[in-house]
């Protein structure tokens, strides 16, 4: 009943934890003498990237310290002028943090022997794919479209870039899609586009730990990070721990399909 499954790039099927893009904010702000802590740089992730680095600017603390290290407030020239430091951080980045998550291949093999596309967004730009999209092909894994931040008029959360997908792969209506993601604006984009949503707990933004450090927590560490990550997911139909738990979320959508089910939680984010 399914058709099609659309994917998240960074936390989702490569660089467990999403730790190129935290880095490279981090670091690009510093480039302008503006302290960005890690978990501020977490907060909009999933956006567009240039709509991420807005969002920093906006909060009170970061304008601030802007205005006190370039003498003017932070506007859309100094967004252009961050955007263009932290693309290329990125891109370096990105050759450190492009190994594919435990269990993604297996999952995704499982999805095509079902016959279901497999498509992608991501609020990477062109560039950063041009540079992550050979490394990802090289270690087993090309989906059959990808959509970019920056392809369209508008990133997530809206809907744009999940029904571009959906055009480019011939699949409708939307409650045969389902959309993997591990942040709140991935989740929304699908939300709102009317697809099925799973939300992703302990591999992407919200977790933020590579695959060692994550494997070396015991259970009693990785529940609180669970709750938490379902709390940040809530606009989501599911919520599961990684991408290899994939083949299961699906046979219990379908179930849910079967008995006459339509995604549930279609919220603005």
């Amino acid at each position: 009943m399914l058709k099609a499954v659309i994917l998240d790039w960074a936390g989702t099927v490569v660089d467990h934890g999403s730790r190129a893009p935290m880095g490279a904010f981090v670091r690009a702000f510093a480039q302008f003498g503006v302290t960005v802590s890690i978990a501020d740089a977490r907060g909009p992730m999933g956006m567009a990237k240039r709509d991420h680095i807005a969002a920093l600017m906006a909060l009170p603390h970061i304008a601030a310290a802007w205005q006190s290290a370039q003498g003017t407030p932070p506007g859309d020239a100094a967004i252009d002028r961050l955007l263009a430091v932290f693309e290329p951080m990125n891109i370096a980045a990105i050759r450190d943090h492009a190994d594919i998550i435990p269990g993604a291949l297996e999952a995704i093999a499982w999805a095509r022997a079902r016959g279901l596309r497999i498509g992608s967004t991501t609020g990477y730009t062109r560039p950063i794919m041009a540079e992550l999209m050979p490394l990802a092909a090289a270690a087993g894994y090309t989906p059959d479209h990808v959509v970019c931040a920056g392809d369209l008029p508008e990133g997530r959360p809206s809907p744009l870039m999940m029904w571009h997908a959906m055009a480019a792969l011939g699949t409708w209506p939307a409650h045969t899609v389902v959309k993997v993601d591990d942040t709140p604006p991935g989740i929304g984009e699908g939300a709102n586009a009317g697809t099925w949503t799973i939300g992703l707990a302990l591999t992407g933004n919200i977790c933020g730990l590579s695959a060692p450090e994550l494997a070396a927590l015991p259970e009693s560490a990785r529940a609180p990070i669970r709750a938490r990550a379902e709390s940040e997911l809530r606009g989501a139909d599911m919520v599961i721990d990684s991408i290899a738990d994939l083949p299961g979320a699906l046979e219990a959508i379908e179930v849910r399909l079967a008995k006459g089910e339509k995604p549930g939680k279609n919220v603005l984010f």
